[in-house]
């Protein structure tokens, strides 16, 4: 009688467990304070994505990464980025137009706020240099535009990510992208080695974890300057940090957030962040943070095995 209480017991507080692992991994990103942001390598509906293994009941709520895809095709379950631009010039800044279309063929105009944005866009050179993390702005008939940076010779991938307000899509974020060539002799920089610190503006970033492909995992980010720990971390886009980061082979990307709790300008010096990458490799890791109302981007290499 004793041995089947006890298994009772068990039977409940693992289903109570699971229970709850299911609400993390459909939580909201939009609101940190109250919420976890979704798992990373799945959409808001728990669809996993193609390279990553489903984390299943051992997964660990809290995760935020790619959402419907890796980013490496431009159209996915009907919604298709498109544009006709396949050239951009070298040297100077240059607005790039393109809409999204729905499985009606017609261009979304309707989006939810996704950490304060209705779309955020990247764009990285082949060689993952020249990183850029914008905002574009909608106009009525479904067209953005973002106004890019000067861009270096060479091939460009173009990212879209955003999630529908209506529609079959609706509240799955999408990341979808494209390629552009920007005429000119290139010249690839070689990635730099995987590190596990990354100086910028006078600020250290450094990066603890180890992670396997496929496999959940944490990263803590410290922040620190002049050798004090910083604690003065000012939100950016509804968090203290916005991380992408770039698989070296063929530019998947994956963008998380922490799930350390906002506390006004007081964020610091450890932010921790929950990654499930599905490919093995190098990943380039731009980190972005805000103090004083200056946003500062790290980049480092990390290995994931």
């Amino acid at each position: 009688m004793g041995h089947r209480f006890l298994l009772a017991c068990s039977l409940v507080v693992a289903v109570g467990a699971i229970a709850l692992l299911a609400l993390g991994t459909r939580s909201s990103s939009a609101d940190p304070e109250h919420t976890m942001p979704a798992m990373a390598g799945m959409d808001h509906g728990g669809t996993a994505m193609p390279g990553a293994a489903s984390p299943g009941a051992g997964g660990m709520p809290g995760m935020a990464g790619m959402a419907v895809g890796d980013g490496l095709t431009a159209e996915r379950d009907g919604y298709r980025l498109d544009s006709r631009v396949g050239d951009l010039p070298a040297g100077q800044a240059v607005g790039y137009p393109f809409t999204v279309i729905g499985p009606d063929g017609r261009p979304v105009t309707d989006f939810a706020d996704a950490q304060t944005r209705k779309l955020h866009f990247y764009a990285i050179r082949s060689d993952l240099t020249g990183y850029q993390h914008l905002h574009p702005v909608m106009a009525a008939d479904g067209t953005w535009t973002a106004d890019l940076a000067a861009l270096e010779p060479g091939d460009w991938r173009l990212y879209a990510s955003f999630t529908p307000s209506g529609g079959p899509g609706r509240n799955r974020e999408f990341v979808l992208s494209r390629t552009v060539t920007v005429p000119g002799p290139a010249t690839a920089q070689p990635l730099p080695a995987a590190t596990d610190s990354a100086t910028v503006d006078g600020y250290t970033v450094a990066v603890q974890g180890d992670l396997t492909a496929g496999t959940a995992g944490p990263l803590t980010v410290t922040v620190s300057r002049d050798g004090r720990p910083v604690t003065d971390l000012q939100p950016y886009l509804d968090s203290y940090a916005h991380l992408s980061a770039f698989h070296q082979d063929d530019l998947a990307l994956a963008h998380l957030h922490p799930i350390t709790r906002l506390d006004g300008d007081h964020g610091g010096p450890t932010l921790t962040f929950y990654a499930l990458l599905g490919k093995p490799g190098n990943w380039r890791v731009y980190l972005q943070f805000q103090t004083a109302g200056q946003l500062h981007t790290a980049a480092l290499t990390l290995h994931v095995a």
